[in-house]
């Protein structure tokens, strides 16, 4: 056992990756056999790594040498490669056709999800900005709650709700992109340019776009990334000392 827990430590990030395959393995079959999809594998396995988390102390699972290379997996250098990832597969000239539509969708979209997250976080008792936009954050995605959270020093309970909050709303993306997107006429590239720029949680808007249409799968994720990135330099900046004036 310590020849084998040697060979773990010393190839930690390896040992990740097939953490992370099990994991990922375990929420597919839960989604499908326990759940009928109803909860996409993804939100599942988010959900599980949330729970691993707790387990350790500042890194989380990471603080056990044998999880070591959790640190390097889940950190901010892999994170923005994947994010960056997901917007491959996309034709350039369908994005240009989106135009302004797309960047207000952006904007729009991170302003009411990070309004409605303040809303929430207020009615749970929390009246200072750190915590208001570090939640409210989280609304937009469960990215850019921890980036905020991190930026302005709140503690690890109000960042682990501002990813719960994220999360929430990856499953309701996924569960009801689907249901309404014959109504909303989600059917184009440019409809889903503007609906990933809306709603913006990138794995939430990438399964919901692919239980509808996987062809609309790159331009809502084009629009969902662009809205991790662009609500990580508004929420820790302009909506911080937004709320920090009005409070």
């Amino acid at each position: 056992m310590e020849i084998v827990e040697n060979i773990f430590v010393k190839n930690g990030l390896i040992f990740a990756f097939l953490c992370v395959g099990v994991i990922m393995l375990l929420s597919y079959w839960i989604s499908n056999q326990l759940m009928r999809k109803r909860i996409p594998d993804v939100a599942i396995a988010i959900i599980i790594g949330l729970g691993l988390a707790f387990l350790g102390d500042k890194k989380g699972i990471a603080d056990f040498p044998l999880f070591s290379g959790m640190a390097l997996l889940g950190g901010s250098m892999l994170r923005d490669f994947s994010i960056v990832a997901t917007a491959m597969g996309a034709d350039l000239n369908k994005i240009k056709q989106a135009g302004w539509a797309g960047v207000i969708a952006l904007f729009v979209g991170i302003f009411i999800s990070f309004f409605v997250g303040g809303i929430f976080a207020y009615y749970m008792g929390y009246t200072d900005a750190e915590n208001l936009t570090t939640i409210a954050a989280g609304a937009c995605t469960y990215i850019v709650g921890p980036v905020t959270g991190s930026a302005l020093g709140v503690s690890s309970d109000v960042i682990a709700i501002s990813v719960a909050a994220g999360v929430v709303k990856t499953i309701v993306a996924t569960i009801f992109t689907p249901l309404i997107a014959k109504k909303i006429q989600l059917d184009n590239p440019h409809a889903a340019i503007v609906f990933g720029g809306l709603i913006g949680s990138t794995s939430g808007v990438v399964a919901g776009l692919a239980a509808t249409d996987t062809k609309l799968v790159p331009y809502g994720a084009l629009t969902a990334t662009f809205f991790t990135g662009l609500g990580c330099l508004l929420c820790p900046s302009v909506f911080y000392l937004s709320l920090k004036f009005m409070l």
